[in-house]
């Protein structure tokens, strides 16, 4: 019952047809392809980077990652504030559950 039962390899059935030989082509040239075409240009101006620009992109990605940081840390501390009340309102229920069981 608990012996592993290894599937025999089935065998071929009927007559195996020898595969068919495959004669080669000779490649012929064709017409050449057409020359590519030159890109146009774009409408758009190139941007160039200044050293004004440069201090502006990290002063802007400074604001970002310090907003970010605040409203993370702003979640994680409504949820450990959350987790805190929680817990003193179980005491509480908890303390007048036993006080209400020991006057009876």
């Amino acid at each position: 019952m608990f012996q592993p039962k290894i599937p025999t390899m089935p065998q071929p059935s009927g007559l195996v047809a020898p595969p068919a030989v495959v004669q080669p082509n000779t490649i012929t040239p064709g017409t050449p392809a057409p020359a590519p075409v030159a890109a146009p240009e774009p409408s758009r101006p190139v941007v160039q980077m200044t050293p004004g620009t440069a201090v502006a992109l990290v002063g802007a990605g400074t604001a970002v990652v310090l907003v970010v940081g605040a409203v993370l840390v702003s979640l994680l501390l409504a949820v450990a504030v959350t987790s805190a009340s929680v817990a003193v309102c179980a005491v509480v229920v908890r303390s007048l559950i036993a006080s209400n069981a020991k006057r009876r």
